[in-house]
């Protein structure tokens, strides 16, 4: 894509929600298509070495199973799926689940927000996550939690200036061959 025609990036921008509570939320077209675009994201992000949990691009199987267990937890009200789409094209994803134990039941993490290598740096990857956070204040979570790996700057950068703070850091935690780095602990706070 080139400068030209990436400007216009955020005034194009849908955010969708794909599932509710009743099933698909009015794009079946996109439904239908979501688990392969889902899977182009996340296997070329992985591949350039982006933290979203997996060492080696997941397959196609392993998406759409996440996708499936996704998509449950948006069913019994226990999750959020965002979808950003541009000109009909998914450019970016992510979602919320809430915490199992019932202990933590009003408590929710920020599992994964994954935008087009392409469309990085224009306001997608934003825009997905307020969008994250305010189905995460209307759901009536309390607190919305997510983990970043220490060197990614941009992510964690735009975290802070969505509200979120740290209350932690694990020195070294994530391995991903010879390399160590810091898991840091990010929290946004609706109680206040």
């Amino acid at each position: 894509m080139d400068a030209e025609s990436i400007k216009g990036v955020t005034a194009g921008l849908v955010v969708l929600v794909v599932l509710d509570a009743s099933g698909p939320a009015g794009h079946p077209e996109l439904e239908r298509g979501f688990a392969a675009a889902a899977h182009r994201i996340l296997g070329d992000l992985v591949g350039r070495g982006a933290a979203l949990g997996w060492v080696e691009p997941p397959s196609p199987d392993e998406v759409a199973r996440l996708l499936d267990h996704v998509g449950g937890a948006v069913r019994a009200g226990d999750a959020a799926l965002r979808v950003a789409c541009l000109d009909g094209r998914v450019v970016g994803l992510g979602y919320w689940l809430r915490y199992a134990r019932p202990t933590h039941r009003p408590h929710a993490d920020l599992e994964k927000v994954a935008v087009d290598f392409a469309f990085q740096g224009h306001g997608v990857g934003r825009a997905l996550t307020a969008a994250l956070i305010e189905d995460a204040r209307a759901a009536g979570i309390e607190v919305l939690t997510l983990d970043a790996r220490g060197d990614n700057a941009h992510a964690l950068g735009l975290y802070r200036s969505l509200g979120f703070s740290e209350y932690g850091r694990l020195r070294d935690f994530v391995a991903v061959g010879d390399r160590r780095y810091d898991k840091v602990l990010y929290m946004l706070d609706f109680r206040r």
